[in-house]
């Protein structure tokens, strides 16, 4: 719902096109988000993907245990049956709808992504002015520019000898206060040299008036009982010297609006001149871990599992530049989802299970409650397809409500969480890029599969079609069920394979971790 909109006559919206801005009816539970057991079904796996803990019961994946074969279609199983218990929560649900409904009603996973990425710079633009030491991870809200040229004079590059005209130089003892050590950085203009002459400088120094090089301490040689110098090479006009303006002028464009603030970008804006840096706020976010059958600590027991998504849902939120409050956790508790939900001051909400349409999962009937509106409302993706995004009334923030089950929850946080955050906090969307995956792999007859990934370098003994010597390709990991954090854990990447699947060779589009280029994995048993 945009701001300003009533709430006053909420209605479901189920299409394939979501409306921005349509207010959320709780569905019936043949709407397309029950809790039935095929609805992530991963037809023909990789190897391995069988077995694993779930972590929330809006998943609903009971079937993973037992994988189909390649070319199954989750169709053929209603899933409407008790499940094989690696489901947690089977039954929860009193009905479902088929598989083909559910399909017709999800939202095609590319559009997911473009209206998420749509929504953030949609949002009021915010910025804020920080002291430079306080902008680290923050966007640019404005361009960088210069504020004087760099360097701001011409200055010494190199320790040695600075002259004038051409040589032997006579060798004189420097002005500005330099004394013997000839002239330094940090002094004074120092005076003029004359045709003839050299002086010792240091780099960093100004360089004096009428110099012609600089010539290093190792390419020159010193007669000290004659007082001149001699270089053992070639004196090149100009070298070694930085000309004032060399990397830029007073007023030139650095980055721009925008760039993630680096350590890097901090060293470029001091040397520009800048105490201050104006840039876009980083999206706040609240997280709230939604199920009654959830453990802090110690071991599953008595039909209680640990939670694995609050431990992680915010560092990796973090790491898609974000403030992120500690984990809250509600339970199976729709007063105290309403109460978290109108109460948040957050930019968004993030919920984990409770998007299915069991007796218990509550985020469907809160947000038709309070007048939500409802942009994406299941996703044509295996896993994650409960996954959904909202915006509450009154311009309240958004909501990106993700499916209990581990890699089903990652799957979530990269189709919707990823894009909408970058807009929000005034980040370019990533370019996309493809690799050649090495192995075949299976994909779902009718949704895009996110599969783990890890990038390799194919060696020059390395052998098999589509990749070869020294081509850079992904290896599909196993434990890509949607249960299982086994895989992304062991993961630099998600592969988008489209439905169908891709035969060995085939190039895939890749979603990178937020961490991936400090994860030096080998294969392992994980391949």
């Amino acid at each position: 719902m945009v701001a300003g909109q009533s709430s006053r006559e909420p209605r479901f919206v189920a299409q394939s096109q979501p409306q921005v801005g349509a207010s959320v009816q709780s569905p019936p539970q043949s709407a397309g988000h029950s809790s039935g057991h095929s609805s992530e079904h991963a037809p023909g796996p990789s190897a391995g993907s069988s077995g694993g803990s779930p972590h929330h019961r809006s998943d609903h994946s009971s079937g993973h245990s037992a994988a189909p074969s390649p070319g199954h279609s989750p169709d053929q199983n209603p899933g409407n049956s008790p499940g094989n218990g690696s489901g947690h929560g089977s039954g929860r649900s009193s009905g479902q709808a088929p598989a083909r409904d559910r399909r017709r009603q999800a939202t095609d996973w590319r559009e997911a992504r473009a209206l998420a990425a749509r929504a953030g710079p949609g949002a009021a633009p915010r910025t804020q002015r920080l002291p430079l030491d306080r902008t680290l991870g923050h966007v640019l809200a404005e361009p960088l520019a210069a504020l004087t040229d760099l360097p701001s004079f011409d200055t010494s590059a190199m320790d040695g000898w600075v002259v004038a005209g051409p040589g032997p130089w006579a060798l004189g003892k420097g002005e500005g206060g330099s004394g013997e050590l000839g002239i330094l950085a940090g002094h004074s203009t120092p005076v003029p040299l004359a045709d003839g002459d050299g002086v010792r400088i240091a780099t960093g120094a100004r360089i004096p008036a009428n110099a012609t090089a600089v010539i290093r301490s190792e390419h020159a040689h010193v007669d000290e009982a004659k007082g001149l110098l001699y270089a053992q090479r070639q004196v090149v006009p100009g070298q070694d010297i930085r000309p004032r303006g060399q990397e830029c002028r007073s007023g030139d464009q650095l980055l721009p609006a925008g760039t993630l603030v680096t350590p890097a970008v901090l060293g470029l804006s001091a040397a520009a001149g800048y105490d201050e840096l104006v840039t876009v706020p980083r999206p706040r976010v609240d997280v709230l871990v939604l199920g009654d059958e959830l453990l802090t600590a110690g071991l599953p027991h008595d039909g209680l599992i640990r939670d694995a998504l609050g431990p992680m849902i915010g560092p990796w939120l973090r790491a898609l530049g974000a403030e992120v409050s500690a984990p809250r956790r509600l339970g199976d508790d729709a007063e105290a989802l309403q109460h978290a939900l109108t109460t948040s001051d957050a930019d968004l909400v993030i919920t984990t299970g409770g998007t299915a349409a069991g007796p218990v999962d509550h985020v469907h009937p809160v947000l038709a409650k309070i007048g939500a509106g409802l942009l994406v409302d299941g996703v044509a993706v295996r896993p994650g397809h409960p996954m959904l995004l909202a915006r509450l009334p009154s311009g309240g923030p958004y909501l990106v409500g993700l499916p209990g089950n581990p890699l089903a929850a990652v799957s979530g946080l990269l189709t919707l969480a990823e894009p909408l955050l970058r807009g929000l906090g005034g980040r370019a969307p990533e370019e996309p890029y493809r690799v050649v995956v090495r192995d075949e792999v299976h994909g779902h007859p009718h949704d895009t599969r996110l599969v783990p990934v890890v990038h390799r370098v194919r060696s020059t003994e390395g052998a098999g079609s589509g990749s070869g010597a020294g081509v850079e390709h992904v290896v599909p990991l196993h434990y890509n069920g949607p249960a299982m954090l086994r895989g992304i854990a062991a993961a630099d990447g998600l592969a988008v394979v489209p439905p169908g699947g891709v035969r060995s060779g085939t190039e895939v589009e890749i979603l990178d971790l937020p961490w991936a280029s400090a994860t030096p994995w080998t294969e392992g048993c994980f391949t």
